[in-house]
């Protein structure tokens, strides 16, 4: 029997949960080699194999792992060569490790339990790997990829949801396909990728992904990708909104958003011309409450470039925390001069949002906040379908 507590330490007073704590003892996992009963040893050290065995239960009941072997375009000829099952189990494996390049794999070489849960009869090695990979042909590959991909996620796209759409730049070291100096915010100068995800927003799964050369991060390269993946989907499974960045408050991205009649919410630019709205804003008072402290504006703007006006929404929140100013001296010499703001001033951020929607303030600056928190959380991880580039 297991023992129950109503006060739990570090929740806050209030209403809580029951919280159970099973009796210690095995727990069953149905996985390929049959159950098996898994147990935990408090004084042993930590492994991020323990948890595997209930993954491989979670593939064996969905009848995933079995289909996605199956529906691999991998063939071999000699007869020497290793089971398709092995090669794909290996790769399995090793993502849900936590490895990113082929030569960690050899750290699977000493785990003897999970292989054989797999129905797997060996670990292959990285080369045995990255032969049976290359084997694969491109189109086919990505084809197979987002085939399964779609089986998981697409009874998921019959409830309201929102698409959201990010770019990633990735550093990358030592020779690297696609490995190109481009925009690089955080290693200038570094070769990058750029992952272009396209992902179901609150639940952070990835629908597509492209990995391109690190020159090719804007939204000209993420929109054929996009537009592919919504023209892919019946009306009834498509995004009730798609979510972006500056980079896709752009002209083509909002024309062929309204020639699919497909609701869009952006970021614009801080350009000159949207920056005159902002100061025009800033002189009237009808400010509206949009949540979180932030206030917002309704507007309409027709910038240089595009094909019709468009509204917008401006929103502002007042900073009250001491603001750092940086200049350069003569000497060239980076200096730091502090401001307080102080009951007589007024210091804003605010961002312009451009949309096809109708709703009201307060609910469009939440829906802007939640992409930028998701954002902010690194939705966009490991891309699971590369169109491009590949990883050594």
């Amino acid at each position: 029997m297991g023992k129950k507590f109503r006060n739990v330490p570090g929740l806050p007073a209030g209403e809580q949960p029951l919280v159970e704590r099973l009796a210690a003892g095995p727990v069953v996992a149905d996985t390929f080699a049959g159950p098996i009963h898994v147990e935990w040893d408090n004084s042993a050290p930590l492994t991020p194999l323990g948890q595997l065995p209930f993954f491989i239960e979670f593939l064996k009941q969905g009848s995933l792992f079995d289909g996605w072997v199956a529906d691999c375009p991998l063939h071999y000829t000699s007869p020497n060569a290793p089971r398709k099952r092995d090669v794909l189990g290996t790769v399995m494996l090793s993502v849900l490790a936590g490895h990113w390049r082929y030569a960690h794999m050899t750290a699977l070489r000493c785990d003897p339990v999970n292989p054989p849960l797999l129905a797997m009869e060996k670990l292959v090695s990285e080369d045995a790997v990255r032969r049976g990979l290359d084997k694969i042909e491109e189109s086919a590959g990505l084809s197979w990829l987002q085939q399964h991909l779609d089986y998981t996620t697409r009874p998921l796209l019959s409830e309201p949801w929102i698409l959201d759409i990010d770019t990633t730049v990735k550093p990358l070291y030592g020779h690297q396909e696609g490995a190109v100096v481009s925009y690089n915010p955080t290693k200038r100068g570094r070769p990058s990728h750029s992952y272009h995800c396209y992902m179901m927003a609150n639940l952070r799964l990835v629908l597509a992904a492209e990995v391109a050369p690190g020159n090719q991060h804007t939204s000209k390269h993420s929109s054929p990708r996009l537009w592919e993946l919504l023209d892919g989907l019946p009306a009834a499974h498509r995004p009730s909104l798609i979510r972006g960045d500056t980079g896709f408050g752009n002209e083509p991205v909002m024309r062929e958003a309204e020639r699919r009649r497909q609701p869009y919410l952006f970021k614009l630019r801080l350009t000159k011309n949207v920056k005159r709205a902002v100061e025009r804003a800033m002189r009237e008072q009808d400010w509206q409450d949009a949540g979180a402290r932030w206030q917002g504006k309704d507007g309409r703007l027709r910038l240089e470039g595009w094909s019709r006006d468009r509204r917008i929404v401006i929103l502002r929140r007042r900073t009250e925390r001491p603001l750092a100013l940086s200049k350069s001296d003569a000497d060239g010499q980076l200096r730091l001069g502090f401001a307080e703001v102080d009951h007589g001033r007024e210091v804003f951020e605010y961002a312009v949002l451009v949309t096809s929607l109708d709703s009201e303030i307060l609910s469009l600056g939440q829906l802007y906040r939640k992409g930028v928190h998701a954002r902010l959380r690194g939705l966009c991880a490991t891309a699971p379908i590369a169109r491009t580039a590949s990883t050594n």
